[in-house]
């Protein structure tokens, strides 16, 4: 698959799936508890509030014609403690939806995050990191108004609507019937306008989603950028995603927007009509049950109709919009997981070193070979260095002893056991790696290089880094091993940073090392002092070193010259040397240009 960039849109879902709502529901379910409590505060008060007009109906027709001060005192009071007990519904749904809505968040980002540690390499090499990201913080913070307030906002909504509808069938028929008719015009724009909005903010989903890789990617390489002069044309790329952002917003809000005026015109008509019959009945005198207090309050009836049918438009659009944020959550929910265990998966016992790969072809495209038919045994304890040019599948190889990838075809053993038929945590547990690129986490020398093995003391990470030379370097920093380090390690130099993974990786004390161009950027003579160290600590443990650097590797076992996706040489350094072969020109090429 090709990698997507910064300015490439992700595909887009081309029906509405009701199912992405039914999963968030799954998310709710477990809080159905504080939910009901919410729902039962809420609807009683709903149901006590459309009283409310009915009360000043009986005051206007019958109190207050009739002097009735108790019946009026009576109604006021009631009224003061209806009021009363609708601010603390509101108070305590407002708490109670807050806390369910966080809490399905928090674990709607637990669930995207654990997905993510177990995707295997392929899947962040298909993609921007920034769009990852956005999908793991802003598409799940967006969805926080709709869990925290607007589910239970629009079931008490629907059933404030029907209350509504009774009282005022109860008041008057017709004019009820009057109001009615302005809903058919209303669904019927909310139909023609569905399409149009969903794909309108699944545009600027993914506007969003390009801005912020573009926005990762310029901080990573803000070195290069300012390296190389680019501030001009980076802050020109910027605008113009930007721009995109801001009128796939605008584009999106234009419906969302449409539809509160909607309501608007639509009760103000209806509102009208039924001002201007009700006072005609009142004048004509011949329709019963109209009097200035059944019109006034009808008409606080009417305000109160079309309220929650404004909020219920308004949660309408806001689904809209958080299923276009969920289709992207649950996609990467569901991105299948290709490096997992075996459903009878084995733990991986104790590794004494030996192995074999046995015809493995594996390619990262499909149709793009890597490496081809290669088969070759290590005996344990010995080390193997990996040379060649750059794209061989050097590195490959070691990815595919870990297992960060699978294999197309054949098999990698070690001691005899197929390791797609393990555990990747028990046999990862055993391995130490240092990546080409050394990557530093913020926080301490100490935890960085404690890493790779949480238990070990203070007195064992000093002697991993002794070993590597990089204890010197960490003493002359200000507060030693507990010198805070920014993230990726920037007040590091690249060789520091590099004897630091050293480190990590040499405290796990792993049944097999794999050093992916570990010396790469250390200087000659850290390199002459390492060297000796490495030689002590590669006794008894089956190692695998890729190098470009010659030096660091003639005293391994076997060196094997990696081209065309095989082996193409295999042997000791002299051995290769008197061949005169690829190995030959590539030592003789290096030290011709020294």
């Amino acid at each position: 698959m090709a990698r997507n960039r910064y300015d490439m849109d992700e595909v887009l879902e081309e029906k509405f799936d009701i199912n992405q709502v039914k999963r968030l529901a799954k998310y709710v379910a477990p809080h159905k508890k504080k939910m009901l409590l919410a729902l039962f505060l809420m609807l009683s008060s709903a149901f006590l509030s459309t009283f409310l007009p009915k009360f000043l109906q009986l005051e206007m027709d019958v109190y207050i014609p009739d002097k009735n001060i108790t019946g009026i005192v009576g109604i006021v009071l009631l009224t003061a403690v209806i009021c009363i007990y609708l601010v603390v519904c509101i108070r305590l749904k407002i708490t109670l939806t807050m806390h369910v809505g966080q809490d399905v968040i928090h674990q709607l980002r637990e669930d995207i995050f654990e997905k993510l540690q177990e995707l295997p390499f392929s899947y962040y090499d298909e993609r921007p990191h920034g769009k990852i990201q956005v999908r793991v913080v802003n598409y799940v913070n967006n969805l926080s108004d709709i869990l925290s307030n607007g589910i239970l906002q629009t079931i008490t909504d629907l059933f404030n609507l029907l209350f509504i509808i009774g009282f005022m069938f109860y008041m008057n028929v017709r004019l009820t019937l009057i109001c009615l008719c302005g809903l058919p015009f209303l669904f019927l724009f909310i139909v023609l306008i569905k399409r149009g909005q969903r794909r309108a903010w699944q545009i600027q989903s993914n506007k969003q989603s390009n801005l912020n890789a573009y926005i990762s990617e310029s901080i990573n390489g803000i070195r290069v950028t300012q390296a190389f002069v680019r501030e001009d044309k980076n802050t020109e790329i910027f605008n113009d995603l930007s721009q995109n952002y801001r009128d796939s917003w605008m584009h999106a809000s234009y419906y969302g927007f449409a539809m509160g005026p909607m309501v608007d015109l639509i009760s103000t008509i209806t509102t009208a009509f039924v001002y201007v019959l009700g006072v005609h009945y009142i004048i004509d005198g011949n329709v019963s049950g109209v009097s200035i207090g059944v019109l006034i309050a009808f008409t606080a009836y009417i305000s109160r109709f079309w309220a929650p049918i404004n909020t219920i438009a308004s949660f309408y659009n806001s689904v809209v919009t958080a299923v276009s944020y969920l289709e992207r959550i649950f996609e990467t929910i569901d991105e299948p997981v290709e490096v997992k265990d075996a459903k009878d998966a084995i733990e991986m016992p104790a590794i004494q070193g030996k192995l074999e790969f046995e015809h493995v072809t594996f390619s990262y495209e499909k149709g793009v070979e890597i490496l081809k038919d290669v088969n070759f045994s290590v005996e344990p304890g010995k080390t193997i260095a990996f040379v060649g040019p750059t794209g061989a599948g050097k590195s490959t190889i070691v990815n595919l002893i870990s297992r960060f990838y699978n294999v197309d075809s054949g098999r990698i053993l070690i001691d005899g056991v197929d390791i797609s038929k393990v555990t990747l945590r028990s046999l990862r547990k055993q391995m130490g790696v240092m990546m080409q690129d050394s990557f530093i986490f913020g926080g301490t020398i100490m935890d960085n290089i404690r890493y790779g093995n949480k238990t070990a003391t203070d007195e064992e990470v000093i002697r991993a880094a002794k070993t590597v030379c990089a204890h010197d370097f960490i003493m002359q920093m200000e507060d030693g091993y507990q010198t805070q380090v920014n993230e990726r390690g920037s007040r590091l130099s690249v060789g520091q940073r590099q004897l630091i993974s050293f480190a990590r990786a040499l405290l796990a004390d792993p049944a097999i090392l794999i050093l992916d161009e570990a010396t790469s950027s250390i200087d000659t003579e850290t390199e002459i002092v390492l060297q000796e160290g490495l030689n002590h600590l590669l006794k008894g443990r089956t190692s695998f070193i890729i190098a470009h650097r010659l030096s660091t590797i003639q005293n391994a076992d076997c060196i094997m010259y990696i081209s065309d996706g095989g082996i193409a040489e295999a042997g000791t350094h002299e051995e290769l040397l008197q061949k005169h072969g690829k190995y030959y020109e590539l030592y003789e090429a290096q030290y011709k240009s020294v």
